[in-house]
């Protein structure tokens, strides 16, 4: 006899419908799986065998070919352990369907319990997508496929309760559709706690608001860290679409639990330096997302910045100036969304000291310029705001510290936020710093006055056109947290201010 369960596995960021067509008919007993399927899937052969047993479901002794079609894409992951044995028993008729099949997914414990698969919420959209009115999910995603509207989650604990479930005996129980909480605001004691560096907060701020790219650089110990781990503190609250594209990444990438059903903060992401290119773009013989895209809609931080390999820091020229990867493979292309806000923080040099004015710097002009080339040209022209972070002094540590900085700070951000996503509503635009190039003059027109300041700029600083473009978006996001609806000269001068790189540093007056 013949049966056929819908399913799904993911492919990168998306999902494809996988029809599992299992034929059981007279010969010598066998189990074969074909439709390209990898090691996860070969193995499934004894994880359904036990699950069946235990399940009270007799496994046919008989002659069983399971086809994944389509027979011309790959299939990865243990996610069609529960369409097998559903398919296997209807077609020995261990059981009679009542009813369409709803798609299933999910691994068969050897004693017959469904356990988690990765992507169950990718999986659920493609089901909405394709008209599927119901779908079977192990018990740990439910809370997980909910997040997807008009369409029934059954949660199943054990085969052979959805057994009893398609037989029509006893249903299966619905999980009820949630709309995700985002955290309603960020607690800034962190930051508040941080004493001095009133310039830095502000650049924090404006990079916070625009989603501006930002480099720290400074002495060792002056604060760079600390700075950047506390501005994620300074970021509006996720939105509902934003929160269910980072928990899809996150449920593509198999960071999602039951007690943990979808990200509800702003990802903050801190890689190693000696994590490797696949890790960070993503990719790999299983794709995956990369660090780069786990830190979608929020905080990408890259400590000790020449410490991270060349081809690494190469590798994220592309990502940063398109917002997504593309993992390029012989049989596939993948495609994760990656629009995180990078900050990078390195010393002025090898020693840490180059233009410290109380430490002597101990390096050769060659050693800083070797130190300094780890940075290319094109990596540095991607990023839109250098700040130098300067060692505090005494007094400054020990001082009173302003408590209600921090909260203007934030409220001055959100109220940026606010502006751009009313001014990017009809759009896909999220945030100034991604305004494309054709959509500048519409959306940052700037006065004769500062064109000619611009045009000195450009002269005396040696600017490239990406620069050029990157200071007006600057420029626009300063003018959102002054509330101006107009680019002015102070916003395009305060601009210019952020465009210092580490190089052409000279110690500033505290």
């Amino acid at each position: 006899m013949f049966a056929s369960i819908p399913s799904a596995c993911t492919v990168g960021y998306d999902s494809i419908l996988v029809d599992v067509q299992v034929d059981v008919s007279a010969g010598f007993p066998s189990y074969t799986i074909v439709g390209l399927p990898d090691a996860a899937i070969q193995e499934a052969r004894e994880r359904v065998r036990s699950a069946m047993k235990q399940s009270h479901l007799t496994f046919p002794d008989i002659r069983i070919t399971v086809h994944l079609a389509p027979g011309d894409r790959r299939k990865e992951g243990a996610g069609f352990d529960l369409p097998m044995a559903l398919g296997i028993a209807i077609a020995s008729h261990a059981i009679k369907p009542v009813g369409d099949i709803p798609l299933c997914l999910g691994e068969l414990g050897l004693d017959g319990t469904v356990l988690p698969v990765a992507g169950a919420l990718s999986m659920t959209l493609l089901a909405k997508q394709l008209g599927y009115k119901a779908v079977v999910v192990p018990q740990a995603n439910a809370a997980e496929a909910a997040l997807v509207p008009n369409i029934t989650i059954y949660s199943a604990p054990t085969l052979l309760a959805v057994t009893e479930h398609c037989a029509g005996k006893t249903l299966l129980p619905i999980q009820p559709y949630q709309i995700p909480k985002a955290v309603s605001k960020q607690s800034v004691a962190e930051l508040s706690a941080i004493k001095g560096h009133a310039v830095i907060k502000r650049a924090l701020a404006v990079a916070a608001a625009g989603r501006h790219n930002t480099l720290l650089y400074g002495p060792p110990g002056s604060g760079k860290t600390i700075l950047a781990k506390a501005l994620r503190h300074l970021l509006p609250p996720l939105t509902v679409n934003e929160m269910l594209e980072v928990t899809r990444l996150y449920s593509v990438a198999g960071l999602l639990s039951a007690q943990q059903p979808y990200i509800a903060d702003r990802p903050f992401r801190q890689p190693h330096h000696t994590a490797s290119a696949a890790s960070i773009i993503g990719g790999g013989r299983v794709p995956r997302p990369g660090e780069i895209s786990l830190s979608h809609h929020g905080v990408l931080f890259f400590d000790e910045l020449p410490e991270f390999p060349r081809a690494v820091l190469e590798a994220l020229r592309q990502p940063l100036e398109e917002q997504q990867v593309t993992v390029a493979r012989v049989e596939q292309v993948i495609t994760y969304p990656a629009a995180p806000l990078f900050i990078g923080s390195l010393n002025p040099c090898p020693c840490g000291f180059y233009g410290d004015p109380e430490q002597d710097c101990r390096c050769t002009p060659v050693q800083i310029q070797k130190y300094h080339k780890k940075l290319s040209g094109p990596f540095l022209d991607r990023m839109d705001i250098f700040c130098y972070v300067p060692r505090l002094a005494f007094d400054t540590l020990v001082g009173h510290q302003p408590m209600d900085t921090a909260d203007t700070l934030q409220a001055a951000v959100l109220l940026a936020t606010q502006r751009q996503q009313h001014r990017f509503r009809q759009t896909n635009i999220i945030a100034n710093a991604y305004i494309p190039h054709a959509a500048l003059e519409k959306y940052c027109p700037i006065n004769e006055e500062s064109v000619i300041m611009l045009r000195q700029a450009m002269q005396v600083m040696h600017l490239s056109p990406r620069s050029f473009h990157h200071i007006i978006r600057l420029a626009r996001t300063i003018a959102d947290i002054a509330d101006s609806p107009d680019i002015g000269v102070s916003h395009v001068s305060e601009a210019l201010q952020y465009r210092r790189p580490p190089l052409q540093h000279t110690h500033p007056s505290t």
